[in-house]
């Protein structure tokens, strides 16, 4: 569920707690978590509703002005069903706390190292994570299309398996591009011992 940036902390303060979204069908469930930015967010419930439901006070509570303001940009969507999903700050992301750990004991970087290696391993490219995180060293904040390019390889799929490589705690996502994390810096320096 994409949520835009300003949206993303309303919820964090608590000042959102509503989105609405036109769907050909539901993409969230309640009780899921999903990760952003600026931490976890929950979809605490999710409900099927028209466009005439929606009042100012909803609006308000999605970051809207009026239901009007809210109203048209939904109108302005492409044919699908209206949601409202009421959502809430769930926790800081884990992500955050691990990109941050420099300290790559002998245990955690043979982890690390055989986490990378199985991505290489059931790649369809064969070995990219090294040659990606050395890109993306080489190239800080550069954007993903002129990144692809460098890496040799297409937008999408660099943006997919750069999202894997975050998950492991490795790069940090800027507007625009990447960069290393300090725990990504500290395994590249490892590795080209």
């Amino acid at each position: 569920m994409l949520i835009k940036q300003k949206h993303l902390e309303g919820i964090k303060a608590g000042t959102i707690s509503l989105a609405f979204r036109k769907w050909k069908k539901l993409a969230v469930t309640a009780g899921s978590l999903v990760k952003t930015s600026v931490g976890v967010i929950k979809i605490v419930s999710t409900k099927e509703i028209s466009l005439k439901e929606i009042t100012d006070s909803e609006a308000n509570k999605a970051g809207f002005s009026s239901a009007q303001a809210l109203i048209q940009l939904l109108e302005s969507q492409k044919d699908g069903l209206i949601y409202k999903i009421e959502v809430a700050f769930d926790s800081e992301d884990p992500r955050v706390e691990l990109r941050e750990n420099v300290t790559l004991e002998d245990e955690d970087f043979e982890t690390l190292k055989a986490a990378l290696d199985n991505l290489d391993k059931f790649s369809k490219v064969g070995k990219w994570t090294t040659k990606t995180l050395q890109v993306i060293q080489e190239n800080p904040k550069m954007k993903a299309a002129d990144l692809a390019v460098k890496a040799k390889k297409e937008k999408e799929w660099l943006k997919l398996n750069i999202r894997k490589l975050k998950g492991l705690g490795l790069t940090i996502s800027h507007e625009p591009g990447y960069t290393l994390s300090p725990r990504g810096e500290e395994y590249l320096r490892l590795i080209s011992k």
